[in-house]
């Protein structure tokens, strides 16, 4: 009979999470698969690691039950398993690193705080102001990502086109910016080329998987 008490194994698994969510390359495929379900193929051009490497990665977080996967004719899409808990554990990884390691700080203040030192909106700020109509909400990821899930009445303008489509922003609405996650550059230099146009724009709290994990609305195009 095994002499590991109860207690032991269960942190004995909770390890094996750990350890399987323990790689950058691994954090930022499951910040692309949050967006929806994803192929190897695509996970492979959007994380540029090979394809051995990207699948080898995926099997990693399989076994851990982090993500799982479904056959649809040749390819094999990936989706978070339990998607509200694993963005959970993923935040609070982010939270603790922001409050204990400095890398992290020096970043934050370099890259994120220099293109926006404004206090974000919150995600029920957002939702209240979605309702009323007084926020126009844009979604500046691919369109891809935005047709699998998006919230309620954003607008897609992807990063890369921004600058020529300014003319689809209604005047005079202030601007909410989100894209894919707390650290996701695109909403950053969303808000940051808006307000060079003279756009009053701010960023959402955090990104789109957080929303959804937070039980709000949410729309997709099939």
């Amino acid at each position: 009979m095994s002499s590991v008490g109860p207690k032991q194994a269960i942190f004995e698994s909770l390890a094996e999470i750990a350890q399987a969510i323990g790689h950058a390359n691994r954090l930022e495929l499951l910040e692309h698969i949050a967006q929806g379900a994803r192929s190897v193929e695509d996970l492979t051009a959007l994380s540029g690691m090979s394809f051995a490497n990207t699948s080898r990665h995926l099997q990693i977080l399989r076994r851990a039950r982090i993500v799982e996967s479904e056959r649809q004719g040749k390819r094999v899409l990936y989706s978070l398993a339990s998607s509200a808990e694993v963005v959970a554990l993923i935040k609070a990884l982010g939270q603790v690193g922001e409050r204990n390691l400095a890398e992290i700080g020096r970043v934050m203040n370099d890259y994120f705080h220099a293109r926006d030192s404004l206090e974000p909106v919150s995600r029920a700020d957002l939702a209240e102001r979605v309702a009323q109509g007084t926020a126009i909400v844009l979604d500046v990821r691919p369109e891809d990502e935005f047709a699998a899930g998006h919230v309620p009445g954003a607008r897609n303008i992807p990063l890369a086109e921004l600058e020529k489509r300014l003319s689809e922003l209604p005047k005079g609405v202030e601007v909410v910016a989100y894209c894919r996650g707390p650290y996701c550059v695109l909403a950053y230099e969303a808000v940051a080329a808006l307000r060079a146009k003279g756009i009053s724009a701010r960023r959402l709290e955090d990104g789109f998987p957080e929303w959804r994990a937070a039980g709000l609305a949410v729309e997709s195009r099939v």
